[in-house]
């Protein structure tokens, strides 16, 4: 990797160290808790490697950088209501592009005809990504699939038990239907091998008989 892609993730990461909200999850079996967007930026990145392992330098710096600072534009700052969501959802990826384009000029990218920088936001806002999975061109999953896929396994593994705790059971099948259809053949495969309790189990069971009950 070049030095300006090590500079950008240094970067990243140090806008997401000072998340004042922290994840607990397990790493080897061993519980550790960290700040919410740092952790959740490298496991996207490790995500994007195992499901694209020829995933390039934009891909890995838009999965770092997804949802970049996201706590300093609260949801909260929106109207409640589907509406709100929507407006929020919108204007929290703007914000998330802005910036870490403003950090890839920064260390360099964007110059002699190098297109980095708006891929990196493209994939940060999603761009081409519909409400099903994306068809493999060639073999290889699309970068938006691959970039949704991550941050659906990454959901999964950090935030399935504390959502589906605040949520309950039904509610959180709700979720995993509306999840699933979103992610390709290659995240399905992992989410159905991450190694999770029975009862979080039983819920994704749950789901899939729904979601073939519909199809």
């Amino acid at each position: 990797m070049s030095t300006r892609f090590e500079d950008a993730i240094a970067a990243i990461d140090a806008a997401n160290a000072d998340d004042p909200f922290t994840v607990t999850y397990a790493v080897d079996g061993v519980e550790v808790t960290r700040p919410k967007e740092l952790a959740h930026s490298e496991l996207m990145c490790e995500w994007v490697k195992t499901l694209d392992p020829d995933a390039d330098d934009a891909q890995l710096l838009a999965a770092r950088a997804h949802h970049l600072r996201r706590w300093a534009y609260p949801r909260t700052e929106q109207p409640e209501g589907r509406a709100g969501y929507l407006k929020w959802r919108t204007e929290a990826r703007k914000r998330h592009a802005t910036l870490v384009g403003e950090i890839l000029s920064g260390v360099g990218y964007g110059v002699d005809g190098d297109d980095t920088i708006e891929r990196v936001q493209a994939l940060v806002s999603k761009q081409g990504l519909g409400k099903g999975g994306l068809a493999a061109v060639d073999g290889r999953s699309p970068a938006v699939q691959v970039h949704e896929d991550s941050l659906c396994l990454v959901f999964l593994q950090t935030q399935f038990v504390p959502v589906a705790t605040q949520l309950g059971d039904e509610k959180m099948i709700d979720v995993l239907v509306r999840t699933v259809p979103k992610m390709g053949p290659r995240g399905q495969a992992a989410a159905l091998a991450l190694d999770l309790d029975p009862h979080c189990a039983s819920l994704v069971a749950a789901a899939l008989e729904r979601l073939g009950a519909e199809a």
